[in-house]
């Protein structure tokens, strides 16, 4: 009888097993899409002084405290250039955005605020407390925590590396997955189809997934459902750190990817999950390679990747955080169930979640409409609509 695990047990499991991962140092120009090695701390205090956020005069606060006070403009301080005096009582200084705050000043007026005759102001207004100041060290500090490590690297987070002075990162080399499909209908997408005969949806849709979560996609090519032909495409394959067999892990006369990699000496460390959809997925090792098996269908083999391969390349787990059913939902069945749902946010900051009508796993528009999986636990007790469920987002929130 076959080896039947929970899905926090296979997750535990698939952790445990991580291949260690080799670390390298790119530029930033060479960083997006990969996983941080290590937490990036900023190397500069930003903004490393006070800055004024508008255009205006930089003045002292006790100057200004009442509308119509005059001041003296004693010179000038744009973005990049820094004024080098010491403003004074009923002075003031011409300051721009981004520009550096004179020694001496701690408030803005800003120019629609004032009326300017020769090298005199007027306030047209008063003051109670500084107003237009970016601090210094307002955004972070010289040695501030600015990304945890296992975080993908996307243009904001490069920016903000770049922001701390930071030219290089050290990120994980990228594991080389083997995506091996099997079945006799399945055929490259584009290609003419005789009765029967389908389109592989899976290849390029987990090709997409594996590359956004940090890895390297290896197309082993199609299988045909013979042992033979599954094991000649193993054995073509070369430096492959996790091999990903789509199909032919059903129970039937069909099941032949399992044996395939037996008799190469890949020993089962789980066999089944109970968890919908995917209750199939299995997971083999043989010395530091991995194979997780999935099922053919591909909502099934999408929700599985996301589940267990993707903490597998990432080295982090799929955070959970709680939603409103928009919907009431029925007890749950003995296996956890991860339901399709689209995760909205509400007017007053809540995450609502509207699961797919049809969660039929061989279906793939529902993928497209869901940015969410909703979690329903085993034997979870009915909800009624409003009521909590833990989801893992999968997409924008919208």
């Amino acid at each position: 009888m076959s080896t039947m695990v929970s899905y926090e047990e296979a997750l535990g499991l698939i952790m445990d097993r991580a291949p260690l991962r080799g670390i390298e140092a790119v530029p930033l120009a060479q960083a997006p899409g990969r996983i941080l090695a290590r937490p990036s701390r900023a190397e500069i205090t930003r903004p490393s002084a006070a800055l004024s956020a508008m255009d205006g005069y930089a003045v002292r606060l006790a100057d200004v405290r009442d509308a119509g006070r005059s001041l003296e403009v004693i010179g000038e301080a744009p973005a990049g250039h820094i004024f080098h005096g010491r403003i004074g009582e009923g002075e003031a200084v011409r300051i721009f955005t981004g520009g550096v705050l004179p020694d001496g000043a701690d408030h803005i007026v800003i120019q629609e605020e004032v009326l300017r005759d020769g090298d005199q102001i007027t306030t047209t207004r008063a003051y109670s407390e500084p107003e237009y100041v970016r601090r210094a060290g307002l955004d972070f500090e010289k040695g501030d925590l600015l990304l945890e490590q296992g975080e993908r690297l996307g243009p904001a987070s490069i920016g903000l590396v770049a922001a701390g002075n930071i030219a290089d990162v050290d990120v994980m080399l990228k594991p080389r997955v083997g995506i091996l499909s099997n079945g006799d209908e399945l055929k490259t997408a584009g290609s003419d189809l005789a009765p029967g005969e389908i389109p592989d949806a899976n290849l390029p849709a987990l090709s997409a997934a594996i590359r956004d979560w940090g890895g390297e996609p290896v197309d082993l090519g199609l299988a045909g459902d013979s042992a033979s032909a599954i094991q000649d495409r193993i054995f073509a394959s070369r430096d492959i750190d996790v091999f990903l067999p789509i199909g032919g892990a059903s129970v039937g006369d069909h099941d032949l990817m399992r044996p395939a990699f037996k008799t190469l000496g890949f020993e089962p460390v789980f066999e089944r999950v109970a968890v919908r959809p995917g209750k199939p997925s299995w997971l083999s090792k043989n010395g530091k390679t991995l194979v997780l098996g999935l099922t053919g269908n591909p909502a099934s083999a999408f929700v599985c990747a996301r589940l267990f391969l993707r903490p597998l390349l990432t080295g982090q787990p799929n955070a959970m955080l709680p939603a409103a059913t928009e919907t009431p939902m029925p007890e749950n069945g003995p296996r956890a169930h991860f339901m399709r749902a689209a995760v909205s946010v509400s007017d007053d900051g809540r995450l609502v979640a509207n699961v797919a009508g049809n969660q039929d796993s061989s279906l793939i528009r529902p993928l497209v409409q869901s940015n969410a999986l909703l979690y329903r636990a085993p034997h979870a007790p009915a909800l009624d609509t409003g009521e909590p469920a833990p989801i893992i987002v999968t997409g924008e929130l919208k």
